[in-house]
């Protein structure tokens, strides 16, 4: 289906999560908020309707509420979701690199969060902390280096500002050329990111290799069912939000159309029986997967 065509899909189940009180008017959490931003600026360049602009800025202004911090951005709203990703934040700096594309403002908040969180997290020529302490004194107790976090900061770095970012945006290429030729990912959300990352410069190296390698592993994870499952050697564990993410990716890079329309035919009906039936993650990757909108580089042009 087109874009446009799923456009009511996704009106309804807005809707429908506002009505139950899941998102954007329930807990706040950056990962979803940043896809949920993401969503918001799309419905608006499709539609031309200024209250997706309204409500794309009061979530901002919410999630800086109740998420900022002095330096950077807490997980989430409940009390186990404490510390900071950085996978998050550069999800939530793309977000409002988009937004920015409308209100140009947004672009310098992106900025400024860059600055308050780069020096924390990245140890330049080793790699990208995972998980901080929600002050950002010290990493967080059993957090390493994360496998794709240089990746997910060197694309929403080059988005949010080329020349006002370059020293930053050096410092995660570097990281990418150390990592990127023997980097093999497993994991289905991470495919589906790393897929995702990879159209918006296809020219360089790095997404020529793992364009292909991510492809080639998804490949072996497609259950004839109808869904990926969640490591190859897993084939009986899946997770609809973590299949949406991989939907993007595939859309992104124009691959698998048919696996992708299974998919969310698939987990329209679904149901696991716990907490994500009724997480916000779960319906606004949903959202995303039938409407990626600008998670799609050109959308909108």
């Amino acid at each position: 289906m087109s874009q446009s065509s799923e456009f009511s899909y996704v009106t309804e189940k807005l809707k429908w999560m506002r009505a139950e009180r899941i998102w954007p008017n329930g807990q706040r959490y950056l990962w979803t908020d940043a896809f949920g931003l993401i969503l918001l600026v799309s419905l608006y360049t499709e539609s031309g309707n200024a209250k997706y602009l309204d409500e794309a800025e009061w979530l901002v202004a919410e999630v800086e509420r109740v998420l900022g911090r002095p330096r950077g951005m807490r997980i989430g709203e409940a009390a186990d979701r404490d510390g900071q990703y950085f996978h998050y934040l550069a999800m939530w700096l793309y977000a409002l690199a988009v937004l920015s594309r409308y209100i140009p403002d947004y672009r310098d908040k992106g900025i400024l969060l860059v600055r308050q969180i780069h020096d924390a997290f990245v140890l330049p020529g080793r790699g990208v902390i995972w998980k901080m302490k929600e002050d950002l004194s010290a990493p967080y107790p059993g957090s390493g280096l994360g496998a794709l976090d240089a990746f997910d900061g060197y694309i929403s770095y080059r988005l949010l500002g080329e020349t006002r970012l370059s020293d930053e945006i050096d410092e995660m290429h570097q990281l990418i050329e150390i990592t990127a030729p023997q980097l093999v990912i497993t994991q289905d959300l991470g495919l589906g990111m790393m897929l995702w990352m990879s159209h918006f410069f296809p020219d360089e190296p790095w997404p020529v290799i793992q364009l292909n390698r991510c492809l080639s592993i998804l490949d072996g994870m497609w259950i004839d069912e109808s869904y990926f499952c969640r490591e190859p050697d897993y084939p009986q564990v899946k997770f609809a939000f973590t299949n949406y993410g991989i939907s993007i990716g595939l859309q992104s890079v124009n691959a698998m159309p048919d696996r992708v329309y299974k998919l969310n035919g698939f987990f329209a009906n679904y149901h696991s029986g716990d907490r994500y039936d009724f997480d916000a993650i779960t319906h606004v990757m949903a959202c995303c997967s039938h409407f990626p909108g600008h998670l799609i580089k050109n959308f909108g042009s």
